[in-house]
């Protein structure tokens, strides 16, 4: 690990004006990617701005029909939260399934949005669920965060601050874990909301995306079967060591209607 300035600051101005001040900075939450990355020697930033201090990014809030949850709130605070298991007991388990007991005891909602790993969980879910990312600077729709692998909208020294996540209708996560490391290798978030239904799909391709045909098919039924004969394109799928590109797309069919067979309880 290569040295660096660290910094714990006590709100969002002084994280946004300590980061613009640093050479090369960069944003600290639960740090499960970027405390590895330091070790490894593969980023040498020059200073860590620890946002952990700053009492308005942690906790969880129901009210008004949605599930509001702070960036730097901890996975297992999720998976623990009755409050949560009562509203969105998919949310819920979600983040009970992400990783390991030490890995949801670190990691963070808002560290994992903005890392965008097209493997993690969250990001299913606040697609899944059409959920509004708050920032420092602005709301932006679920719709339109994930860009790409390992990018998001956001902008230069924009912190995110919290996560709205509308309490549906009835929801459903499944996924098929890596059994090494338990990062998703095909996940299907599906929800049937106020605006119609979601199908999102993580760990599958760059990044997650909704499967609109799926959306079409359960608006009419909502029912696993009637996602049978739907195919996933071959080609919009991660092909690595872990899986083929089409074996990824035959889960995708599986793995969603799993998740809509959860959803009906």
């Amino acid at each position: 690990m290569y040295a660096f300035n660290y910094h714990r600051p006590a709100s969002l101005a002084d994280a946004a004006k300590l980061l613009g001040s640093a050479t090369d900075g960069k944003f600290l939450a639960g740090g499960q990617t970027l405390l590895p990355t330091l070790k490894q020697r593969l980023a040498s930033p020059s200073d860590l701005v620890d946002l952990n201090g700053i009492a308005e990014l942690n906790g969880i809030t129901v009210s008004g029909g949605s599930v509001t949850i702070g960036a730097t709130t901890r996975h297992a605070a999720v998976a623990a939260s009755a409050e949560v298991k009562k509203a969105i007991p998919a949310l819920a388990a979600l983040a009970g399934g992400i990783g390991d007991p030490q890995v949801r005891n670190m990691g963070t909602i808002g560290g994992s949005l903005a890392n965008n790993d097209p493997a993690a969980d969250y990001p299913g879910a606040v697609l899944g669920l059409g959920a509004t990312i708050h920032t420092s600077k602005r709301k932006i729709a679920a719709d339109d965060f994930f860009t790409g692998m390992f990018e998001t909208a956001l902008e230069e020294g924009e912190i995110i601050t919290k996560v709205e996540f509308p309490i549906p209708k009835r929801a459903g996560y499944v996924k098929f874990p890596n059994p090494a490391s338990r990062y998703v290798m095909v996940g299907a978030f599906v929800a049937e909301t106020a605006n119609g239904v979601r199908v999102a799909i993580n760990g599958a391709g760059p990044c997650a995306f909704r499967h609109k045909e799926m959306e079409a098919a359960l608006a009419k039924s909502f029912s696993a079967d009637a996602l049978k004969g739907i195919k996933t394109d071959p080609g919009s799928m991660n092909n690595d060591i872990h899986a083929s590109s089409e074996y990824r797309a035959h889960l995708v069919g599986v793995i969603a209607k799993r998740a809509v067979q959860a959803a009906l309880g």
